[in-house]
């Protein structure tokens, strides 16, 4: 299933290709990483990686328009843009270092198949924004199947030995679980005390929200008293 490179992207085709692949990503992903060509090109796994970038950013946008995920509305929108762009670079980045840790196990595949097994994995990706729905758990569940795809590609794709690729990447995969256990609970944590916060100063926040029927001396008084009751609270936060 050698596929030749390709100089232009045929971006019809490639969207054709998108769900089947997603499908076979997801419910075969032995079978699939097992036929992926180690070669092609970069444009058509970079375009796969954007377009599901895109998709996981409408899924954010949706999620905080519903409230299901935190964050405003200039944040869930933004996220449509963002999400895209951090997916795409995040691929070259995370191949690069992926490449390096399958080359000290042990492959002799280059930085183009490391590039392509790693771009594909993305398919999982709108299906763990929905999941970091679920407190705590969800982020947990998105980077165990993420690691899990990834022990796949070490083991099929760069002839990995089965127990050295679940050692080595479930190592990876938990010290990123904790890491992001702990960035959710802080998370919530400040979100739980600017909500009590917002909650406390109602009175105050609409009153700034009447600023422009103010006359100048009045609206720089309610500012400085809202912004010395911010540095207070921060200050009995620091405490």
């Amino acid at each position: 299933m050698d596929e030749a490179p390709k100089s232009e992207l045929n971006i019809q085709e490639q969207l054709a290709e998108i769900w089947p692949t997603c499908l076979q990503v997801i419910t075969r992903p032995h079978v699939f990483f097992n036929q992926m060509p180690k070669s092609g090109g970069f444009l058509p796994p970079l375009f796969f990686m954007v377009i599901l970038g895109l998709a996981t950013g409408l899924i954010h946008t949706l999620l905080t328009l519903l409230r299901l995920s935190p964050g405003g509305t200039v944040i869930g929108l933004a996220a449509l843009i963002l999400v895209p762009i951090v997916v795409a670079i995040f691929g070259f980045v995370g191949a690069a270092i992926l490449f390096v840790i399958w080359r000290v196990l042990g492959s002799g595949e280059s930085y183009e198949t490391a590039y392509r097994g790693m771009a594909y994995t993305a398919a999982v990706i709108p299906i763990t924004a929905v999941l970091g729905v679920i407190p705590y758990i969800g982020s947990i569940l998105g980077l165990a199947w993420m690691t899990y795809l990834i022990v796949v590609v070490s083991i099929v794709v760069h002839r990995i030995k089965t127990k050295t690729a679940w050692i080595v990447f479930g190592a990876i995969g938990a010290l990123f679980a904790l890491a992001s256990l702990s960035a959710e609970i802080a998370g919530r944590k400040m979100a739980g005390r600017m909500e009590a916060w917002e909650q406390e100063h109602q009175d105050r926040i609409k009153q700034l929200e009447n600023l422009q029927d103010m006359t100048p001396e009045e609206a720089g008084k309610a500012m400085g008293e809202f912004l010395k009751e911010l540095q207070e609270a921060a200050e009995k936060e620091k405490k």
